[in-house]
């Protein structure tokens, strides 16, 4: 296939992500250039260079830029005075995201990222091609080369619809979820970031005096004081609520999980549309979730660990969440699609001695008796409030030890945890990279051992695949038992 240019608008592009970049420095030379030199017709000449170079280094960068499609690969040409080549097999591609804010959709043009396993960034970024050819390419991808697919957008019956996400559950995701105090939170990251920190102390008491003096100018009882900040807390919940509902309609607006060829499409997103799509046999670990908010509307989460390059933006969250909001029985039947074959949920859990429960208490007793003593030097009587959070760390330590336990069979491995917010994380014999046993000074004290299973693309953020506080021998056995397991796995694989 001949070798083709970027979308002609792709410059365009290209200069607003750079922009971006640069917009504090150009602010800054706009706002106090323009104070030093005000009646110079030069005043702005530093920001108009610039912008000048920006501009001509993404048109160079359009001019300069090929891409051919070929029957096993991807190749890409770009530089100027130094030229490169790119060889990109279609088999080392393991995503396909393509990405599209309200200025794309007005272009028709769309953000193609090409990810591999390991690594922090995609092993190609094309910014930016017409949407079918975008489609097309995900296409090819998908079938390893073969003869090139009309370029086109797959119809509805070209895929099989896993999960969708009608706008009565994207608003229960909303409601269930805590986003809007997420962006409450990074608004005043952002703003100590932006302001010194002395104009912000002074706007919040400035502020915090003019409320003061209104309350006590209406000489309001003890009573309706109390009821008043009852009323103020409630009026600031809803409102964060709202947040988080606007924010899941703007994110999971349109959510539709689905299937082609062995590959399952993510697609979601009102005004900026993310799709993305992974191989199933890429998908490493399983995570259910289920707070309390979603217990009382009957609803879990499902997130996947994924063996491609590890990024933080949305089109990596959203392909890591096959079901955002679903029923337990949805989320359970999109495993054994995935899965088939497999036991899940296990019929059987093996617990884990409820006698050290007190080991999950550690820090808290730790913590809170200094945190007190400290509070009470302070303020005086007040400071032992504090101490009122240790019997719920006892029932909630106990509490979450009594449901803690594991599961394998010849195909899964599998834990489970949590009281209060409950979680189960599994996770294929092939597919675990690492077992370690793990013995600390109060393990060797009490005679135990933990075990901890790795498998590639976990991160932190999820519950670790980690068996704790097993007797010794109980521990040793299991370990090798699952040695023997992954090596049997590997050898059918």
């Amino acid at each position: 296939m001949a070798e083709r240019r970027l979308h002609p608008w792709s410059w365009l592009f290209v200069l607003l992500q750079q922009l971006k970049q640069f917009i504090v420095p150009l602010g800054a030379l706009l706002i106090f250039g323009g104070r030093t030199q005000r009646d110079e017709p030069w005043q702005h000449l530093a920001s108009l260079i610039v912008i000048a170079v920006l501009v001509a280094s993404s048109i160079l960068r359009y001019l300069t830029f090929r891409y051919r499609i070929g029957r096993d690969g991807l190749t890409l040409r770009s530089g100027w005075l130094n030229r490169s080549v790119r060889e990109i097999p279609f088999a080392r591609i393991h995503n396909v995201g393509v990405h599209q804010s309200l200025l794309h959709r007005a272009f028709g043009v769309a953000e193609v990222r090409l990810e591999s396993a390991g690594g922090s960034k995609p092993e190609a970024e094309m910014r930016v091609l017409r949407l079918d050819q975008a489609l097309a390419l995900e296409q090819q991808v998908r079938h390893r080369g073969s003869a090139p697919q009309a370029a086109e957008a797959p119809t509805a019956a070209a895929s099989d619809t896993l999960l969708a996400l009608p706008p009565a559950e994207v608003v229960r995701l909303g409601l269930i979820s805590n986003r809007g105090m997420l962006a409450v939170a990074a608004a005043f990251g952002a703003t100590y970031q932006f302001f010194p920190e002395r104009v912000v102390a002074n706007f919040i008491e400035f502020y915090g005096r003019q409320a003061y003096g209104y309350a006590s100018a209406l000489h309001l009882g003890w009573m309706a004081g109390v009821l008043t900040a009852v009323v103020l807390a409630g009026l600031a919940l809803i409102a964060l609520r709202l947040l988080s509902v606007l924010l899941a309609l703007l994110q999971y607006h349109g959510f539709r999980l689905s299937e082609h060829e062995r590959r399952l499409t993510v697609e979601r997103g009102l005004l900026t549309r993310l799709r993305t799509s992974v191989s199933r046999r890429r998908i490493q670990s399983w995570t259910l979730e289920e707070g309390v908010l979603h217990r009382l509307f009957g609803r879990r989460s499902l997130r996947v660990d994924t063996a491609v390059a590890e990024r933080q933006d949305q089109g990596a969250r959203a392909l890591k969440e096959l079901a955002p909001l679903a029923t337990p029985a949805a989320c359970d039947a999109l495993v054994h699609h995935v899965l088939p074959g497999v036991q899940w949920p296990p019929s059987q859990w093996q617990s884990i001695p409820a006698r050290h429960w007190w080991r999950l208490s550690l820090p808290a007793l730790c913590l809170i008796p200094m945190l007190t003593a400290a509070a009470v030097w302070r303020w005086g009587d007040w400071g032992w409030l504090p101490l009122l959070w240790l019997p719920w760390s006892a029932l909630k330590s106990y509490r979450e030890m009594r449901r803690m336990g594991w599961s394998m069979d010849q195909d899964l491995i599998a834990v489970r945890g949590g009281w209060w917010s409950r979680w189960w994380r599994f996770a294929e014999l092939g597919k675990l990279q690492a077992l370690r046993l793990e013995r600390s000074p109060l393990d060797r004290r009490f005679g135990t051992a933990s075990l901890l299973l790795d498998t590639a693309g976990a991160t932190s953020a999820a519950p670790a695949l980690r068996i704790p506080y097993l007797p010794l021998a109980q521990a040793q056995a299991l370990h090798a038992a699952l040695c023997h397991a992954m090596a049997r796995q590997r050898l059918r694989w």
